[in-house]
């Protein structure tokens, strides 16, 4: 299906002179869901589903990925969770959100909680990125003018619209234990070099995200908040499986939080075990048991 036929679900928002496209869905306490890395707003279908039914569930693209335009430069620690805040505020929504951060995200959403700490209500990291001792080799300037080089010299040779697509889907098999349909939107959306370049941008930024979180960690304490560190668990007892869920059980304690394993799932929980995250985020303030069956 081409990309012209598809219904463009949700809307655009102006935040920082960018066109984001967002998704709203649902009633009651609000919450806010950003994937990974390269992620849309898609990822979060089958979460919002069994979500809305229990709150305002608010979804978008980050800066190039999805539907969103690009950004004038590259993204940051602090713009990303500044971002969070403006768009709730053109969104019209002014009260504390539990903001649900996936992978790359979940520095997102920490550092909300940490820069706009009277705006949230709860934090939930699913299988969040994790950096003991972040230091990144290069001068930022230097990396990301480089991916941005990559990035253009993929697009002028057309790689994007032809490898793209079957690049997002080799990432989404090799990151969940079920078999999940390709959705619509995977192929209008990431084969333009529009995508491509916000891809290959997150991922030249991430050492200095991670380097800027560490630096807040020291310099803006947590909120007195719940937060759940959801860890995805697929089965198998390899080091490097048990060694991460070590590590993500380690980060709820520095966070003061609540660790909970999503299984059997890959690395997109929420394709694997949506209602996984549906629960992490109704039992942080107690709903959990009060709420309707998941359907």
């Amino acid at each position: 299906m081409s990309s012209h036929r598809l219904p463009t679900p949700g809307r655009f928002v102006r935040v920082d002179g960018v066109p984001l496209h967002v998704v709203t869905e649902g009633s009651g306490p609000l919450c806010v869901l950003s994937g990974g890395l390269g992620m849309a707003w898609f990822d979060w279908d089958a979460v919002a589903a069994l979500l809305a039914p229990h709150r305002t569930v608010v979804r978008f693209d980050r800066p190039g990925l999805g539907l969103s335009a690009q950004a004038p430069a590259p993204p940051t620690l602090a713009a990303e969770a500044d971002r969070i805040a403006r768009l709730l505020d053109a969104l019209g929504h002014r009260g504390p959100a539990t903001v649900v951060g996936h992978s790359l995200a979940g520095f997102h959403v920490e550092a909300f909680a940490r820069l706009h700490p009277e705006r949230c209500a709860g934090v939930v990291l699913v299988d969040g990125s994790i950096e003991e001792n972040p230091r990144p080799l290069l001068p930022r300037a230097v990396r990301t003018a480089w991916a941005g080089g990559v990035a253009g010299a993929l697009s002028a040779a057309g790689l994007p619209r032809v490898l793209g697509p079957a690049a997002r889907r080799l990432v989404g098999r090799a990151s969940t234990v079920g078999s999940h349909p390709p959705h619509p939107w995977e192929r209008a959306g990431y084969r333009t070099s529009r995508v491509a370049r916000a891809c290959v941008l997150e991922n030249a930024t991430y050492p200095y995200q991670a380097a800027e979180l560490a630096a807040l960690r020291r310099d803006r304490p947590m909120p007195s908040v719940p937060v759940t560190v959801l860890a995805a668990y697929d089965g198998s007892e390899t080091a490097g499986r048990l060694r991460w869920l070590e590590r993500q059980r380690a980060l709820a304690a520095e966070l003061g939080g609540r660790f909970a394993l999503a299984a059997p799932a890959g690395h997109l929980v929420m394709a694997d075990v949506p209602e996984s995250v549906v629960h992490a985020v109704l039992d942080l303030t107690g709903t959990g048991r009060d709420a309707a069956p998941l359907a």
